[in-house]
């Protein structure tokens, strides 16, 4: 573990550096990534490739190899999100707040890093592009754990940034990567409190789990995704279709795609062959209860299936025969990631935006927006749902304390 060590010693020693430097430089830092990313797309498709062949033969998933896999417009996508963070106003440095008490003090509330950052995340060698961008862009020092699964992939991209950092004049240990993936050496970074001061896992639920319950490091927790979409007695049946076949089948290893469905009793004659139609050509299997059945032949759900991220091509159908036993059944199962409405009544929208709690909560809209991109944040470090700190997509403000500067002119406390 010395070299683990090293490591965090490494990023604890760049971060004073990283936090000084100007926005300028910044943004000059992260275009120049973008540029060089997309430059060497041939090399890091080399090693994706490598990824995926050890991926298929293990026998991983359809989900799982469509989060692994990169192509040049994933690439692009990911020089993308660095240009919009680098377009993005930097908050270091911000003045949140500012008051003067009645002992005359000056007070202000600034905007700083967090310091040394810690990933830990599964096979999605995107995160390793959006976790450097939005850490650099903040003055934070990232130190990544990516799965085995995504070795290779991590590895080259990790070197194409290291390189535009050099080139660039900044510290190359302003991002960091174990390349060691075993169990030992996650449940020690767990551990290097001395070094990291956040940890912000990103994958499963297991994976999330296992790091709240063991790490020693104060930890961002993000979920996984059980996400609703209730189609209420007055929603526009086609949209609804539209929208529940896009946040089912557009990309179904992702955290904020459907995974359960709601349906008011009075539309599901209408509904629920309509979306079967719409779902046929991806053959996703439905699991419903007995009303559901009833409307169209599927799989008898069990008890699990209403809490389930299958991550694959699956969707659990729940009929019920109001807006408030939609909502209790949402807050009962839901992860507190991302639940959607399809409706036409403006009071209904409303009434299930106040009441059911999650971290994103849409009316008529995929719940594919959950997204750090699609929110205008460039990209995100990952969807947290827990409700401190930060909450749904984090940008570079999730990224931030903040301290207190204190001016004064020679006040004493008496």
């Amino acid at each position: 573990m010395e070299l683990l060590e090293q490591i965090g010693r490494q990023a604890k020693e760049a971060e004073p550096l990283l936090r000084t430097l100007s926005g300028e430089k910044k943004n000059q830092v992260l275009n120049q990534a973008a540029e060089d990313l997309v430059k060497h797309t041939d090399r890091i498709l080399k090693a994706n490739e490598k990824d995926m062949a050890r991926g298929r033969e293990k026998g991983m998933k359809a989900g799982l190899l469509d989060r692994l896999q990169l192509s040049p417009k994933r690439i692009e996508g990911m020089a993308e999100g660095l240009r919009q963070i680098a377009a993005l106003p930097d908050p270091i440095g911000q003045v949140m707040e500012e008051h003067t008490p009645a002992n005359g003090l000056r007070i202000r509330k600034v905007r700083v890093p967090l310091g040394v950052i810690g990933i830990i995340y599964e096979a999605r060698p995107n995160v390793t592009a959006d976790a450097f961008g939005l850490c650099f862009k903040t003055g934070n020092a990232v130190v990544l754990r990516g799965g085995s699964d995504a070795l290779f992939s991590n590895q080259a991209i990790v070197e194409v940034l290291r390189e535009t950092l050099t080139a660039c004049g900044c510290p190359v240990t302003a991002i960091s990567l174990l390349s060691d993936t075993s169990r030992e050496t996650a449940a020690a970074f767990m551990k290097l409190n001395e070094y990291i001061d956040v940890l912000i896992p990103r994958g499963s639920a297991g994976l999330i789990a296992t790091v709240v319950q063991n790490s020693t490091i104060p930890v961002i927790e993000t979920g996984s995704g059980n996400c609703h979409i209730y189609v209420d007695e007055a929603a526009d049946l086609s949209m609804a279709a539209e929208i529940v076949y896009n946040a089912k089948t557009q990309r179904i290893g992702v955290c904020n795609a459907c995974e359960s469905l709601v349906v008011h009793e009075k539309v599901k004659d209408a509904f629920l062959p309509l979306l079967a139609d719409w779902l046929l050509d991806k053959q996703v299997e439905l699991r419903g209860d007995e009303r559901a059945r009833a409307a169209v032949p599927m799989k008898e759900a069990s008890a699990a299936d209403w809490g389930t991220e299958y991550l694959d091509y699956i969707l659990s159908v729940k009929v019920v025969d109001s807006l408030s036993e939609a909502i209790a059944h949402i807050n009962r199962y839901n992860t507190g990631h991302s639940e959607a409405i399809i409706t036409e009544d403006n009071s209904h929208a409303e009434q299930f935006l106040r009441e059911v709690d999650a971290a994103a909560v849409y009316v008529n809209a995929s719940t594919r927006f959950t997204d750090g991109f699609e929110f205008g944040f460039g990209a995100e470090i990952g969807i947290s749902t827990q409700k401190l700190h930060a909450r749904g997509p984090m940008g570079l403000e999730a990224l931030t304390s903040y301290k207190y500067q204190i001016y004064g002119n020679g006040q004493i406390r008496r």
